[in-house]
This record gives structure tokens, C-alpha cells and sequence, in this order.
């Protein structure tokens, strides 16, 4: 490949340079066909949804008001007079200071045409704020893209004077925005393409720049380092770009296909929030893999010495020994007092994750300032918010009087209305609880309904969380498995050993367990949010998960590289500490500031997401791989590379070690 791209480097240049614009142009077009709404959380197969589609169905009218008027002061009868003429709106009631608007089924974009017509109706009105569903929906999709625009402006200046540090001069400060952008547009046209399929979260967006930009950092930093080494030995020859792919580019394939299927595994779960999320990150992944393996080495190949053209003449040398080789002299002489010491602060960063608590996404994820979280708070504080958000008991027979009576006596019940007739053959009762929908009390409401009507189906907000729940829970094994499966099964194939992948996956769990640890501090102890977002442990540790496989691969691949040299276990792990020590770090380091950004987001899960991701980051790149995995590694001496002897035959078979 690296031979080919030596031959074309100007015609790929220009090949990628045109797609890239031809993907921005067309795939641009995507972030308005996005879903923003609260289905994206629910399992389409879960009780909650199909009780909720069914009394669609059955009645032309949605379950639940998608728009509330909150009436601070003036005309309640007028208000409800304009919000009930809305040729969409089936009707229109009062409920205290509040109208509920009750829109037709089967509306689709009719209803957000319908939602920015009342928004524009009462634009001027200072008494009137309005709120429900659809008003969230829309503000929610709004926050998306000025939270974007807002990280950007943050990153980029951030990352590029960053960048200028860490590559040494100006030239190659410029390749990660580059590839950044190539990446994300190619990823932008995928989904593009996506949409056509299925339904894409618009949150998808967050995490093909976040993580675009991320691995674009890590992928150049590690093949514009190794590129400079092979000049200096080489010349600017095509020798000097096969020999930094043969080292550099073989460890970003393994790094970026290992992200790729850390992303993926969120496709077994149901929810559309989730396999977007695995979508838009397998996507991005590849997309950053194609670039650096066939533009970048065009791009370095056409640049040769002058990659170091306006940088200052005292950083075009590359820095060697110093405070890293000091570190490797501290781990190799006492690597157990190392090993329990790194193993003890990632555990003191964990413990805390044990009082993890969780909640979902509503107009709560909003600011305070959003119209849809006024009204929601606003409703919370009047306790009517059951009203708004009832639990739908959906029967195909009418109740008898003795089922009745008990439902009254739940704990928990604000109150009860029904049972009425939904069109044919249908019941419905509502049940308004007393609390947050997502509350324990309200949860364990939603198992008594459940328990008490066998033969119905529950739908309404409680329900959902609760189906939420199961889907993550009873999908969570098969994602783990996956996971483990596929990070082994690459590491084994890179290394050829069988102990180095399942240190690996030990050192990944620890982590992510520290993540959590930190988001639980800072969230629930120190912002005072009720919970994690309930799908925020999956998503954010597949992401955690990739990107700690990817820097395992960062330094193991220097290692590997030592040992098949001559060098021994010891000397292999020095020789990989020091040379990959200041990559490691320069390069969580901006991928902290790249998708760190995110945590200046107005939406709290996203905030939780952004956080989370670089504190995991910052944690892999420093206690894990700077001292807790060559401390493991001095310890275990020869034993890091066994494996059985039909699997090292295996390996040697497959060939994928280079010589």
C-alpha cells in the first residue's frame, strides 16, 4: 500500500481533497433529517412502546399532550381558544394554570410544522411559556447544533496551538485538523446514506466530531512521529514511508478496526439512540483509518523534509531520554510497589461509581432558561407533572370493580382516570403518579400496574424508563462478549500472545470503573443531577473501551517491535515506554481538549459523555499506561507473550507480524 500511495501521492491528494468536498456538500444535508425525539430511547419491542403505538392507533390522538401551555399570567380561555385552533390539535384542556394540547396520530413532520406555528403564535406573549414533547424535541435539536458550533470554536484554536507544540512546527500542526475534517466528512455522507435505512440519533453528531477529531490526533501523531524517524534513517525515499507504515500504519489499522468494533458492539442494543451511537462511531473510525493510511502517507510523502518547514530550528530534533526515561528506570526497579500503587488509585477513582444512580432524557436535559424545562419544573412544583406524563393501562377487556379498588390503593397514585373506551375494543385507564415519573417510588408504581393487569400493556413515561432498563440490562452480556471477543481476538492477532489481550481487557475494566467514579463525583455529589443518563455507562464504555485498546496498542506495538529485535522483556518494555511515552500523552492530551469540549454542552448527558471520555482518556494515558501496564509487564517478564502452541501456530500462519 504504502508502495502504491508513493507512486500516486498527487493524484490521491487531489482524489481526497474533491471527496472530501463532495462529501461535506452533500452530507452536510444530513443534520436536518436527523431524529431528535424521545424515541430514539425507547426498545420498539419493549411492553411501554407497542401499549403506546397501539393507543395511537386505536384513538388518532397521541397518549400524551405534545405541547403545554404554562399561563404565568393572562386569558387561560384565550390561550386554549388559540392553542385548540390549530388544525392539528385534536383538543385543548386546562388543567389549573396549565393547557395541555393534544395533537392527531400519524402526524410526522406535520406535528413539528404544527409545534413552530404555536411557538410563533405566542412568541410575543411574555405570559405564556411553552413546553411538552414536541417543544423539547425542538429545543433539544437546537441545543445540538449550537453546542457543535460552541465546541469547535473551543477546540479547534485549542487543538491546533496545542497541535503546534506537540508536532513541532506549523506544517504538521495542520495534518490533524485536516485529517479531522476528511474523516468526519466522509462520515457525514455515511450517514447520509444511513438515514435512508433507518432513523439516526441527531446526539450521532457529538460523537463523529468528538471522536473524528480525537483519533485523528492519535493516528497522525503516532505516523507523522515514526514518519520523522524513518527520514533521519532513510532519507526521503519510498523507503522511509514502507518502513513507517509497515510500523506505525500496521498499529493505526489494528488501533482504528479495534475502536471500529468497540463502536459496533452498541448495536445489540434496541435502542435507535444507541445503534446510531454505533453507526456513527464504527463510521468515523473507518473513515479516520482510510485517511491516515492512504492521504496521510500521500500528503508526507509529497512534503518529505519540509514537514518540519516553519518550525523553530531547536524543535526539529526529536526528543529523547529525559523525564521519561527517568520513569522507566523508577518502574523497571520496583515495578510491584508500582503496580499495587496505580491498581490502588484507579480503585480509590471507582469506589465512588458504586452509588451510581440514573435518569433519562427529557426536558430536564435541558438549561433552565429552555421553555420546555420551565414548564417541566413549573409542573413539578404545582405536582401535576403525573398529569402530564400518566401511565397508560392499555386492556383489551374493561376491568372488573375489584381490580379497580386496588389500583386506587397503590402507594404512589395521584390519581386515576378511566377506565374509558379507545376506539373498538380498547380500555384505557391513567394513572397519575405522585412523583417524577423516573422515580423509584414511580417505578415500583409501574411493577404494581404490571403485576395487577397481567393481560394488558403499560405505557406512559415511568413505563418506558423501566423498559429502558431491561433492554440495556438483557442486552449488556451479549455487548460485553462481543466486545471481549472481538479487542482478543484483534490483540492476539498484533501481538500473538493470549496474556497481553486479556490484560488488556483487565486494564480497560479498571478505566472505565474510574470513569464512572468521576462522573458520579462531579454529577451527583457536586452538580446535584439526580442520576446518570441510563445509557451513558454503555455508550461511554464503548467509547472508553476503544480508546484504551487504542493506546494499549500505541505501546504495545514499540514493545513487540523491541523484543522481536533481540531485546529482552525488561529492555523491550523500557525501549517502548520511552519512545511511545510522549505520543501517549501528547496525544490524550488533545484528544482531552477535542472531546473534552463537550462538556460545555447546555444538555447535561452530553456534558456527561464529553467528561467522561477524557477523564477516562486522562487516566489510560498516565496511571494505566505509563505505570500500571509496564509495571505488569517487568513483572510477568517472558510469560506477556505466551500462547498455546496451536495458537502460535495460528498466528505465524496468518502472518500478520511484520519482520
Amino acid at each position: 500500500m504504502a508502495s502504491f500511495v508513493a507512486r500516486r501521492a498527487r493524484w490521491i491528494l487531489v482524489a481526497t481533497v474533491a471527496f472530501t468536498g463532495f462529501s461535506f456538500g452533500l452530507g452536510g444535508g444530513v443534520v436536518s433529517r436527523l431524529d431528535s425525539g424521545s424515541g430514539q430511547f425507547a426498545d420498539p419491542q419493549s411492553e411501554s412502546f407497542r401499549a403506546f403505538r397501539e393507543l395511537q392507533q386505536a384513538s388518532g390522538v397521541e397518549p400524551d399532550p405534545g405541547i403545554i401551555a404554562l399561563v404565568r399570567h393572562g386569558d387561560l380561555a384565550a390561550v386554549q381558544k388559540k392553542i385548540a385552533a390549530d388544525p392539528e390539535v385534536v383538543r385543548a384542556a386546562v388543567v389549573q394554570q396549565f393547557v395541555f394540547g393534544y395533537y392527531r396520530h400519524g402526524l410526522d413532520k406535520r406535528s413539528e410544522h404544527a409545534t413552530k406555528r404555536l411557538r410563533a403564535v405566542f412568541a410575543n406573549d411574555s405570559g405564556v411559556v411553552l413546553g411538552g414533547s414536541s417543544i423539547a424535541a425542538l429545543e433539544i435539536d437546537q441545543t445540538v447544533r449550537d453546542d457543535l458550533t460552541r465546541a469547535e470554536l473551543i477546540a479547534f484554536p485549542l487543538v491546533f496551538l496545542l497541535s503546534f507544540v506537540v508536532f513541532r512546527g506549523l506544517i504538521a500542526a495542520l495534518i490533524p485538523p485536516l485529517v479531522g475534517a476528511a474523516s468526519i466528512g466522509a462520515t457525514l455522507l455515511g450517514l447520509r446514506a444511513v438515514v435512508h435505512v433507518m432513523g439516526v440519533s441527531v446526539f450521532a453528531l457529538n460523537l463523529v466530531t468528538g471522536l473524528g477529531f480525537g483519533l485523528a490526533i492519535d493516528y497522525s501523531l503516532l505516523i507523522v512521529s515514526r514518519y520523522r524517524e524513518e527520514l533521519a534513517r532513510h532519507g526521503h525515499t519510498p523507503e522511509a514511508l514502507r518502513a513507517t507504515m509497515r510500523t506505525a500504519g500496521r498499529t493505526v489499522a489494528f488501533s482504528g478496526l479495534t475502536v471500529a468494533a468497540a463502536m459496533g458492539s452498541l448495536a445489540v442494543f434496541p435502542l435507535p439512540f444507541l445503534y446510531s451511537m454505533a453507526v456513527g462511531g464504527a463510521l468515523v473510525a473507518l473513515a479516520a483509518l482510510a485517511v491516515v493510511l492512504v492521504a496521510l502517507p500521500a500528503f508526507l510523502h509529497l512534503l518529505g523534509p519540509r514537514i518540519d518547514s516553519l518550525a523553530p530550528q531547536r524543535w526539529r530534533h526529536r526528543p529523547v531520554g529525559g523525564g521519561w526515561a527517568r520513569l522507566v528506570g523508577i518502574v523497571m526497579k520496583r515495578p510491584r510497589i508500582i503496580a499495587l500503587a496505580a491498581a490502588g488509585v484507579l480503585v480509590a477513582f471507582a469506589l465512588p461509581a458504586l452509588g451510581l444512580r440514573f435518569s433519562g432524557v427529557d426536558s430536564t436535559s435541558l438549561p433552565k432558561s429552555a421553555g420546555a424545562r420551565q414548564v417541566t419544573d413549573a409542573l413539578t412544583a404545582s405536582r401535576l407533572r403525573g398529569l402530564a406524563t400518566p401511565l397508560n393501562i392499555v386492556l383489551h377487556a374493561p376491568p372488573s370493580a375489584s381490580e379497580m379498588t386496588r389500583l386506587r390503593t397503590f402507594p404512589g397514585t395521584l390519581g386515576i382516570r378511566g377506565p374509558v373506551v379507545v376506539g373498538a375494543a380498547l380500555w384505557r385507564i391513567d394513572v397519575a403518579p405522585a412523583a417524577d415519573p423516573l422515580s423509584g417510588s414511580t417505578q415500583r408504581l409501574v411493577r404494581d400496574v404490571r403485576g395487577l393487569f397481567p393481560d394488558g400493556r403499560v405505557a406512559g413515561r415511568g413505563a418506558a424508563f423501566a423498559d429502558q432498563r431491561l433492554a440495556l440490562t438483557s442486552q449488556l452480556p451479549w455487548a460485553l462478549a462481543l466486545l471481549g471477543l472481538t479487542t482478543f481476538t484483534l490483540l492476539f492477532l498484533f501481538t500473538g500472545s493470549v496474556v497481553l489481550p486479556l490484560k488488556a481487557l483487565v486494564m480497560n475494566m479498571l478505566t472505565i470503573g474510574a470513569a464512572f467514579g468521576v462522573l458520579v463525583l462531579v454529577f451527583q455529589r457536586w452538580v446535584g443531577v439526580a442520576g446518570l443518563e441510563q445509557t451513558q455507562p454503555v455508550l461511554l464504555g464503548a467509547v472508553a473501551f476503544g480508546l484504551s485498546t487504542d493506546y494499549a496498542v500505541f505501546l504495545l506495538s514499540r514493545i513487540k517491535e523491541a523484543r522481536d529485535a533481540g531485546a529482552t522483556n525488561v529492555e523491550a518494555v523500557a525501549s517502548g515506554l520511552e519512545r511511545t511515552g510522549r505520543i501517549v500523552t501528547a496525544a490524550a492530551l488533545l484528544f482531552c481538549v477535542a472531546i473534552g469540549s463537550f462538556a460545555t454542552s447546555k444538555l447535561v448527558f452530553v456534558q456527561e459523555l464529553g467528561l467522561g471520555t477524557a477523564a477516562a482518556v486522562a487516566l489510560d494515558a498516565t496511571i494505566v499506561r505509563a505505570l500500571l501496564v509496564p509495571a505488569l509487564m517487568a513483572i510477568l517478564g517472558d510469560w506477556n507473550w505466551w500462547a498455546p502452541g496451536p495458537l502460535r501456530r495460528l498466528h505465524a500462519r496468518v502472518h500478520l507480524s511484520e519482520p
